[in-house]
C-alpha cells in the first residue's frame, strides 16, 4: 500500500490526485503511487469531471466546496488539489474514514 504524499502549505494542504472519469459512481478509491485515486461519475467534457472532483473531495473531507481548489491538471487525469482549513493529520484522518 502506498502512502499518500501531502504537502503542507500555510493554512492548506496540497495533494496529488489521479482522477478516473466515467465511473459508475463518484468516490474516493484509495492511494495509487502516492496520489489519491478518485472515481468520478462525470465525463471529462467541459470541466464536468473537475467539478465532480471538487464536489467529491469536499464531501469526503466534510468541508465546503470553496475550500477545495484544483490548482493544476485541468485536462489531465493527474491533478494537484489544494484543501484549505485542514492540517495534514486531519486530512489523513478524514480520508481514512472516506475510504472505508
Amino acid at each position: 500500500m502506498h502512502r499518500l504524499e501531502l504537502q503542507e502549505q500555510p493554512d492548506a494542504v496540497a495533494l496529488r490526485v489521479f482522477a478516473k472519469p466515467r465511473a459508475s459512481r463518484s468516490r474516493v478509491l484509495g492511494v495509487r503511487e502516492g496520489a489519491l485515486e478518485v472515481a468520478l461519475a462525470a465525463p471529462p467534457v467541459d470541466g464536468a469531471a473537475n467539478q465532480e472532483l471538487v464536489a467529491t473531495l469536499a464531501r469526503a473531507l466534510g468541508v465546503p466546496r470553496r475550500q477545495v481548489e484544483l490548482v493544476r491538471g485541468d485536462t489531465s487525469k493527474h491533478k494537484l488539489v489544494r484543501v484549505q482549513g485542514l492540517g495534514v493529520g486531519e486530512l489523513r484522518e478524514r480520508l481514512a474514514g472516506a475510504t472505508k
